[in-house]
């Protein structure tokens, strides 16, 4: 290469070893570029662990033991820059989902402490699902987010059911606040719980059982931490939402029923006095009739 002929513009050629140092040296055979700037990609796959530990793990090591010179810088982009933005949203989405469950308890019972022991079924359900990730492929993904959000709402739903059915024994049937109360809706709600996490349950696990096949990557995750959360969820909701609700629900209830009374007598009121007159018929020996108008007053 050193031989080379260059033409010159007056004519003639000199050898390109005249006019420059040839020198053989390693480098690229690629040159990549990026916003006017030389881009070197060093990527690889992740297996046996989830890529936000590994990405951490990358990071702190190319931090501690990479000496980078001036003008160079590293980015850390593909699958895992895409996974912090789901995540992000993910999680911005599941405080809106929080607020609004909040809301919508605290306008049918009217009562923070009951809003918060529905909510307490909540971490029961992550016990679990935190359990049956570390026994399986222990892979924190979207996926398993996703999970995580639709066992919220299973969870809840479950203690609310329970204690609903503490209010309608009260409310409707007349029971008093006991401890035969409590046990008593406890009996009652217990085969509807577990007919609905059984069913759900066993939907779950031919997903679960198919680790690894083809197609199966979204739904493996996401069957794992409903399943782990189900079982401690329903488990622990049977013994601790009982308990909970008779150290802490009864001036919740008393409340709700003191509500529930005014309000009804205040719809009574109103029914009444949007009657119309009433009349009474006086029927004479004669055969003739009197009618003297009524109205009728309700208190």
């Amino acid at each position: 290469m050193s031989q080379a002929l260059i033409a010159l513009p007056v004519g003639g050629a000199v050898p390109l070893a005249a006019v420059a140092r040839v020198i053989e040296d390693p480098g690229p055979n690629q040159v990549s570029r990026e916003n006017v700037q030389r881009r070197i990609v060093v990527q690889a796959n992740v297996a046996g662990r989830d890529l936000g530990s590994t990405v951490k793990d990358i990071q702190r090591t190319v931090a501690e033991q990479v000496k980078l010179p001036e003008g160079y810088f590293v980015t850390y982009g593909g699958q895992f820059e895409s996974q912090q933005s789901a995540t992000r949203l993910i999680g911005i989405l599941s405080l809106f989902s929080l607020a609004g469950m909040v809301l919508v308890l605290y306008a049918h019972f009217r009562s923070g402490r009951i809003v918060s022991q529905v909510l307490l079924n909540i971490p029961l359900a992550l016990i679990g699902s935190v359990v049956a990730i570390l026994l399986t492929d222990r892979t924190l993904s979207i996926a398993s987010l996703v999970g995580f959000i639709t066992l919220c709402g299973i969870a809840s739903r479950n203690g609310i059911m329970m204690i609903s059915h503490y209010f309608h024994l009260a409310e409707v049937e007349g029971e008093a606040f006991s401890e035969q109360m409590i046990i008593r809706g406890s009996i009652e709600r217990l085969i509807p719980v577990l007919m609905t996490a059984l069913t759900a349950g066993l939907a779950l696990i031919p997903l679960v059982l198919a680790q690894g096949q083809p197609g199966k990557e979204i739904l493996y995750p996401v069957a794992v931490v409903i399943l782990g959360g189900l079982v401690s969820s329903t488990l622990l909701d049977i013994f601790v939402t009982p308990v909970v609700f008779f150290r802490f629900g009864k001036p919740a209830l008393d409340a709700y029923l003191a509500t529930k009374a005014t309000t009804d007598e205040l719809s009574a009121a109103s029914t009444s006095e949007g009657r119309p007159r009433e009349a009474l018929v006086d029927v004479r020996p004669d055969g003739s009739r009197r009618v003297e108008p009524q109205t009728v007053h309700l208190s």
